[in-house]
């Protein structure tokens, strides 16, 4: 990789790995396939602490809609979905590692699938009323392909609930605590343009997890964004530090600023 190269990625103006090679995205996805569950807490049941983020930015807006077919991309367990239950028909969880699944969620029937290593999704078009997608994309190599997928077997007028970071995360070449091998964020104008080109409208986007909610979860130990009081404290400074856009965040002055961007896509 010439460094030139390597300069576009870190500054966030070239999404790494959105152009490799279908080896090279093969070995992407072994390194990944088991990253959450390995890390301390991905293999927990019933511990799904983004539940109160979720209502606020996504679910609220949904309340009148039913679903018949769900998608959950990298869903784990399913929690997620939990907020939602009694609007969903039908579950389907695409879901790398084997060791996530079960056979219910709170008595609603799941049907697991193991992706493809390519990003190719096993289902026909129009196939799915709502997808949802939670910090997912982050861990494809192959992002706009992925979400050209997503927009493919979704149906006309349905929904994507997506949320992604959308800073490096540090420089992926090096082990970093608490992160899985490959990771890295989004740079926010390389996904608003990926959306931009799969024909979605934009019905909601909103920043959030902003630096003092992410100390108050690492220092603190508060569960912030699975309590309604702190998620909209956590929103209300995310606005105010909406200006910091920057990608790679290697100095302590760039990190006054929010991580994450919360979008609801509709076909």
């Amino acid at each position: 990789m010439q460094e030139n190269t390597l300069d576009q990625y870190l500054k966030g103006k070239k999404l790494y790995g959105d152009s490799f090679t279908l080896n090279q995205i093969k070995e992407w996805y072994e390194d990944e396939k088991n990253g959450y569950f390995d890390l301390d807490g991905g293999s927990k049941k019933n511990s799904y602490s983004y539940h109160a983020l979720n209502k606020l930015h996504g679910y609220k807006y949904l309340k009148k809609k039913l679903f018949k077919n769900v998608l959950s991309i990298g869903g784990a367990y399913g929690e997620e979905l939990i907020p939602l239950l009694d609007q969903i028909e039908n579950i389907t969880i695409l879901e790398p590692s084997t060791r996530f699944h079960q056979q219910e969620l709170k008595g609603k029937k799941i049907n697991y699938i193991e992706p493809n290593d390519s990003g190719k999704m096993p289902f026909s078009d129009n196939s799915f009323d709502l997808i949802t997608c939670y910090g997912v994309l982050h861990h494809i190599p192959n992002v706009s392909f992925v979400i050209s997928e997503m927009q493919r077997v979704l149906k006309s007028k349905g929904y994507i609930l997506l949320r992604e970071p959308f800073v490096s995360m540090g420089d992926w070449r090096k082990p970093r605590p608490g992160l899985t091998k490959r990771e890295r964020g989004i740079p926010l104008k390389i996904m608003d343009n990926i959306i931009e080109k799969n024909h979605f409208k934009i019905v909601r986007k909103k920043q959030c997890i902003n630096i003092f909610s992410s100390a108050l979860i690492q220092f603190g130990k508060v569960p912030v964004f699975s309590k309604n009081f702190f998620t909209i404290l956590d929103s209300l400074f995310s606005s105010l530090f909406s200006w910091n856009k920057i990608y790679f965040r290697d100095k302590t002055i760039k990190k006054f600023g929010n991580s994450s961007v919360f979008y609801i896509l509709e076909k």
